[in-house]
C-alpha cells in the first residue's frame, strides 16, 4: 500500500499564512484588551484617589491652579473635624440599617413576585405585570408630596421607617428576577415538585432560591448601593438628629464658603463601608454570575 504524505508547508505559501495571521491577530487582541481594561480602571480609580487628595489638604491648596495631585498631611485632622461637625457614626449605623433592611426585603419580595410572574399561572397575570412595569415610568418626584403626607399621618416622619417602608420592593427588582428565572429555572423542576406534592412555597424555598442565588446576588448589590446613596427622599423625611450618611454629608462644611476638604473627608468615611462590602463580596458575586451562566 502506498502512503501519500503531505509536503511540509513552505513559508510564504497559502498553507503557512493562516497560522501566522492567527497568531498575530490573537496577540493584537490581547494587547488591546489590556489597554482598554487599564484605561477603564484608571477612570474609575482616579475620582476616589482625588477624593483622598482633597480630604488630606486644606481648602486653600485645593483652589490653586494647578491643584496638588498628591495626598497631604491633614487627612486625620480633616476627618476629626468632619466627625465633630456631624455624627458620622450614627449616620453610618442608620445607613447600614436602612440599606440592609431594604436589600433583604427587596430580595425576598422581588424573588417571590418574579417566580410568580415567571412560572405560575393565575388570572390577570399579564395585566398585573404590565401595571408593575408601568410604575417604572412614573418619576419618583411626583409621589414625594403624597408620600410625605402618608408618613406624617402614620407618625413616621423623621424616623428610619419612613425611608425603609416605601422601598421594600421595586418594580425593577421584580422585572429583573422574572427575566432571570424565566431563563434559569426549567419548567420540568416545577412539574417534578408538584408531582411530589410540594406546595408553591415549598417549591420556592427548596428549588427556586438555590437557582436564583446568582441573580439575587446581583440584585442585592444594586439595591444596597442604591439605598446607601439615596439622598432625595431621606433629606426630606429625616432631620439632622437622625440622619443617614447622605443627609449628614449634606450638612458638612457649612458656611459662607463650603469647606471642600471637610466635605471630602466626610465623603471618604461614608464611602469606605461600601468599598469594603464590594471587596469582600465582589468575587462571590462574579463567581455566582458565572455559575448561573454555566447552569443556564
Amino acid at each position: 500500500m502506498t502512503t501519500i504524505t503531505r509536503p511540509p508547508a513552505i513559508p510564504g505559501t497559502p498553507l503557512a499564512a493562516p497560522r501566522r495571521s492567527r497568531k498575530r491577530d490573537n496577540h493584537g487582541a490581547g494587547w488591546l484588551t489590556y489597554v482598554v481594561l487599564g484605561v477603564t480602571a484608571f477612570l474609575f480609580i482616579a475620582p476616589f484617589y482625588y477624593m483622598i487628595v482633597a480630604a488630606s489638604r486644606p481648602m486653600s491648596e485645593m483652589v490653586q491652579s494647578p491643584p496638588p495631585l498628591t495626598p497631604g498631611p491633614n487627612l486625620v485632622a480633616n476627618i476629626q473635624t468632619a466627625l465633630d461637625q456631624q455624627n458620622i457614626g450614627l449616620a453610618i449605623t442608620n445607613s447600614v440599617i436602612v440599606s440592609g433592611t431594604v436589600t433583604v426585603a427587596t430580595l425576598l419580595f422581588c424573588t417571590l413576585a418574579g417566580f410568580a410572574f415567571a412560572k405560575l399561572h393565575f388570572k390577570g397575570k399579564k395585566q398585573l405585570f404590565a401595571m408593575t412595569l408601568g410604575t417604572m415610568m412614573i418619576p419618583p418626584t411626583l409621589g414625594v408630596v403624597p408620600l410625605y403626607m402618608v408618613m406624617s399621618e402614620l407618625d413616621l416622619a423623621g424616623r428610619l421607617s419612613s425611608v425603609i417602608l416605601p422601598t421594600l420592593v421595586s418594580a425593577f427588582g421584580v422585572f429583573f428576577m422574572r427575566q432571570y428565572l424565566m431563563q434559569s429555572l426549567p419548567d420540568e423542576l416545577i412539574e417534578a415538585a408538584r408531582v411530589d406534592g410540594a406546595t408553591s412555597l415549598r417549591t420556592f424555598w427548596s428549588i427556586v432560591l438555590p437557582i436564583a442565588r446568582p441573580g439575587m446576588a446581583v440584585l442585592g448589590m444594586l439595591t444596597f448601593m442604591t439605598a446607601w446613596n439615596d439622598f432625595f427622599w431621606p433629606v426630606i423625611t429625616l432631620n439632622s438628629t437622625n440622619p443617614t450618611v447622605q443627609v449628614a454629608l449634606n450638612n458638612l462644611g457649612s458656611g459662607y464658603v463650603p469647606d471642600t476638604a471637610i466635605i471630602m473627608a466626610g465623603t471618604l468615611i461614608g464611602t469606605l463601608p461600601v468599598v469594603v462590602v464590594f471587596i469582600l463580596l465582589g468575587r462571590q458575586i462574579v463567581s455566582g454570575i458565572m455559575a448561573g451562566a454555566v447552569k443556564g
